[in-house]
């Protein structure tokens, strides 16, 4: 097998042509297809739907320690719920607080606070003449929006399947003082689906930073969210590890039951140490008179503990993994050997990222939409919407059904292959003009 950019001209202009046919045809099928973001299926939802019978009128609505959750009080949470995000995030529940529905909303409020208040006492971040954040890339959009919103400067970092760069991380973090922190989904990261190996986590535990008040974010979205029963990747504690180099305050670590029980009515959670705990209840205790303790009952009489998070999770697993499996398979029999893509293949999350030839995501996300179907605008994982190459593309296979998927996938593949073969015989029109010159 030949790749595109081994083919003659006339090859080239023929495979354009079959193409062309091809996509034409493709886009009178009327489809409607949306991947644009990583949001469960109506029948990952339907999993949960015994979670609403869970609390009724007759139910007993005290926490173990006899509080009324009907009531005030407890700002961070049931005990019950903070052991059972502890457990999700593999640390104590004393490290705790259970928030709202939404961890996007406790990252956000986080960041607010260092800008208007500081962290641990320094200098509130609005009263400095620049903040940076460093964003692995390619990366979550809304991290980066957040960061953005607030008009921190945002520092690309290359992703490996390891993690971050991390020579680039530590010579920032220790070399500049206005580096205040670095967003992170440390496992099935999104959009690579890549999980930060033992000795990348470490790094992150003993950096140095020139700032005192430099924080990991450590955004653990899908802790729990595996594909396979027989390939699961481990994440180590970044809370103990921190603690033991003597950093014990370095990390906000987040995560939610958003995918795990209804992404509209979960719970979220930080954890991190207990003087960064008293430092946000300072600021909880004006916005808050406690949050949905009702929901935290809800989700602990439901789930119950560790194992029944598990059980959940295979249900949600055994319904994704075909979908996943479906785009690989596509993937791999179309453009293998073709020199035109590469991809990723994630033992977990929601999502798989698409490298293609550069300068041509925006071209193939715009084809795909022609002909009706929706992606994660291109560029949307690099900060500012910008991707340099303009070559990364994120592929959500959640909430189309499987037989969707196929077809997403088939349409994605036929859009890769007419850019491409359109971008390689400009590069040569492009080539030959500058020898000519």
């Amino acid at each position: 097998m030949k790749t595109y950019q081994e083919l003659s001209r006339e090859e080239l202009l023929k495979l354009r042509e079959q193409l062309e046919g091809a996509y034409e045809d493709a886009k009178g099928k009327g489809l409607k297809l949306d991947m644009s973001r990583g949001k469960p299926s109506a029948a990952q939802l339907d999993m949960s739907r015994e979670f609403l019978d869970t609390l009724n009128s007759d139910s007993e609505m005290k926490s173990e320690n006899g509080l009324d959750v009907r009531n005030y009080g407890a700002m961070d949470g049931i005990p019950e719920a903070k052991r059972l995000m502890g457990q999700i995030m593999g640390v104590p529940a004393e490290n705790v607080i259970v928030c709202g529905n939404a961890s996007l909303t406790v990252m956000y409020d986080t960041v607010s606070r260092s800008m208007t208040h500081g962290v641990l006492g320094s200098t509130p971040w609005c009263k400095l003449d620049r903040v940076k954040f460093l964003c692995p890339v390619p990366g979550y959009d809304r991290h980066f929006a957040v960061t953005q919103h607030f008009g921190i400067e945002m520092i690309n970092i290359p992703m490996t399947p390891q993690g971050p760069d991390m020579d680039m991380v530590e010579k920032l973090v220790s070399g500049d003082e206005s580096v205040k922190g670095i967003w992170c989904v440390p496992k099935y990261s999104n959009p690579q689906g890549y999980t930060y190996s033992e000795e990348t986590v470490r790094r992150f535990a003993n950096l140095k930073p020139a700032a005192e008040d430099f924080r990991i974010y450590w955004d653990n979205a899908y802790a729990v969210h595996h594909l396979y029963e027989d390939r699961q990747d481990t994440l180590p504690d970044i809370l103990s590890l921190c603690a033991e180099a003597g950093n014990p305050d370095m990390v906000y670590e987040f995560c939610s039951t958003s995918k795990i029980t209804y992404a509209g009515a979960g719970i979220s959670a930080v954890a991190a140490s207990k003087a960064n705990l008293d430092d946000i209840k300072k600021t909880l205790t004006l916005q808050t008179i406690g949050f949905d303790k009702v929901n935290q009952l809800r989700h602990v009489r439901y789930l119950k503990d560790m194992e029944g998070v598990k059980a959940q999770m295979k249900r949600h697993a055994d319904w994704m993994r075909p979908k996943f499996d479906a785009v690989l398979a596509v993937l791999d029999k179309e453009l293998t050997g073709l020199g035109i893509g590469q991809w990723t293949r994630p033992n977990g999350g929601y999502f798989i990222s698409f490298e293609a030839m550069e300068g041509c995501a925006k071209a193939i996300v715009a084809k795909c939409k022609e002909a009706g179907m929706v992606l994660t605008e291109a560029g949307a994982t690099y900060p500012y919407g910008k991707d340099p190459k303009d070559s990364n593309i994120r592929i959500a296979p959640s909430f189309p059904t499987p037989q969707e998927m196929e077809q997403a996938a088939e349409l994605f593949v036929l859009c890769v292959k007419l850019v491409s073969v359109e971008k390689v015989l400009a590069d040569r029109e492009q080539a030959g003009e500058a020898a000519v010159g």
